[in-house]
């Protein structure tokens, strides 16, 4: 059984998309299984269904007004380079209605059922082993992993939107008394849970450089200083899930195929760039081609 897994990463999931176009379309892979976290999440459904173009347009035309109802950030450039900064008012305004989050998400709960259809989620449990989006239960210090099996459509929809909830700069969810947010803060990419769950060979593509030694730019004030620490944060537990999922391959016999980002693409995630995601994109499918040819 093949399975096909995508760490989270937010708006660098577009690289991801253009591995997995490679490996779908170029090298005609057959895949059972698809898991994701968080920005793999919004991937997985979609190149289950097999509609990589319709995915690119989605994908590389997302806007900050498709993921924030109510944003943190403003978004600026300066030459070349864009980059967020905090949004004070907005910020302000979730305190003053005593709200825990610094922004909302509720624009990507709309989003993602305008673009994942009742007829898509039916083509998938009809043809596809499965489709698995991890999620963090805060209340009870535990990552889940959600089938589309054990949904109805409603219901999936909002895992997939809870998956991508990179609190506290994006909505808190509720689902049965207790708190989630984005599964990343648990495990970003979720090779071993494939692994268990009947996987005998498995492409994974990490949003991230393999050799993470680098300078960062830390930020000028609280807000980004924060940022900066949740993506350090992460990258650690991202490390520990590569090397968990390869011991578990090791011991089970599974072939494990792993597809990093030549370099790191960006210092934000949560900036959403249509410009930047198109280059991934095209960056992401000549990573995956270049890797094969040399093989």
């Amino acid at each position: 059984m093949r399975a096909l897994v995508i760490s989270g990463g937010g708006s660098k999931g577009a690289f991801a998309g253009g591995v997995a176009q490679y490996l779908i379309e170029g090298l005609r892979r057959d895949y059972d299984m698809f898991l994701g976290t968080s920005t793999g999440s919004l991937l997985v459904p979609h190149l289950a269904v097999n509609d990589i173009g319709k995915l690119y347009d989605i994908f590389t035309n997302v806007q900050q007004n498709d993921i924030f109802s109510v944003s943190p950030f403003v978004q600026r450039k300066k030459g070349d380079r864009e980059y967020v900064s905090i949004d004070f008012i907005n910020s302000l305004w979730q305190f003053i209605r005593m709200k825990r989050t610094f922004g909302e998400s509720k624009a990507l709960k709309r989003n993602i059922k305008r673009n994942f259809t009742k007829a898509e989620f039916d083509k998938i449990r009809a043809s596809k082993e499965d489709v698995v989006v991890t999620v963090s239960n805060l209340s009870m210090n535990r990552v889940e992993y959600k089938s589309i099996k054990d949904f109805d459509y409603d219901a999936f929809c909002n895992w997939i939107w809870i998956s991508c909830n990179y609190i506290p700069f994006m909505s808190l969810a509720t689902v049965d008394g207790y708190e989630y947010a984005d599964g990343g803060l648990g495990c970003v990419i979720p090779i071993r849970e494939a692994i268990l769950r009947g996987a005998t060979e498995v492409d994974a593509v990490v949003l991230e450089a393999e050799q993470m030694e680098r300078t960062k730019i830390l930020g000028k004030n609280p807000f980004s200083l924060m940022m900066n620490l949740f993506g350090h944060l992460l990258d650690q537990v991202e490390k520990n899930d590569v090397i968990i999922g390869k011991l578990a391959a090791k011991n089970r016999g599974v072939k494990l195929n792993l597809y990093y980002t030549p370099t790191s693409l960006t210092e934000n995630s949560l900036i959403f760039s249509k410009r930047l995601m198109v280059k991934w994109w095209a960056q992401g499918y000549e990573y995956a081609q270049q890797k094969h040819s040399s093989d």
